[in-house]
């Protein structure tokens, strides 16, 4: 039986710690799990934090990143592979929206639509997010999100806050 090759996009954030280093150590980690291929980072950017109650100035500052690849791992097993990373990385689950060594989200998974108890794809706060929207354009500027319509379309309708942090470009495992 021949495996389906199916396109995955990636979303990366992080606001303890060394940021930057833990998002591409987990970018490499996730590109090196058997079933992951042609992965294609985004440059990173800074954010505000968003939490519940909106953006807050006074938590620290979030880095964010997108990344493209391709997966033969079924949705659910490659969940359950960015959920070993995120904890690899010291992430905790104890505050919705709280601050976070490292946060993975699952954005699209070809163009199959999930809900489910343990994962959402497309992600469902994807078209409203900047930080989301932004470095999808800077690897993908054709992009379109599913159910959304053309990522350049949706960015310019809510604005972009992010800050491009100053990298060597995108990053290829």
């Amino acid at each position: 039986m021949i495996a389906r090759i199916v396109p995955v996009l990636f979303a990366f954030g992080a606001n303890l710690g060394d940021r930057g280093e833990t998002i591409r150590a987990a970018q490499r980690e996730l590109a090196a799990v058997p079933g992951v291929s042609a992965f294609r980072a985004s440059p990173l950017r800074e954010t505000i934090a968003l939490t519940t109650h909106g953006p807050d100035p006074d938590a620290p500052r979030y880095l964010n990143g997108v990344a493209l690849a391709e997966t033969t791992l079924e949705p659910h097993a490659l969940l359950d592979a960015m959920q070993r990373i995120e904890a690899s990385h010291g992430r905790v689950r104890d505050v919705h929206w709280g601050d976070r060594t490292l946060d993975i989200d699952l954005v699209l998974y070809g163009g199959r639509a999930i809900a489910d108890d343990r994962l959402t794809v497309p992600h469902p706060r994807a078209h409203e997010r900047d930080f989301v929207l932004s470095p999808w354009l800077d690897l993908d500027p054709d992009a379109v999100l599913m159910g959304h319509g053309r990522v350049a379309e949706l960015l310019a309708r809510i604005g972009d806050t992010t800050r491009r942090i100053d990298e060597a470009g995108d990053a290829r495992f």
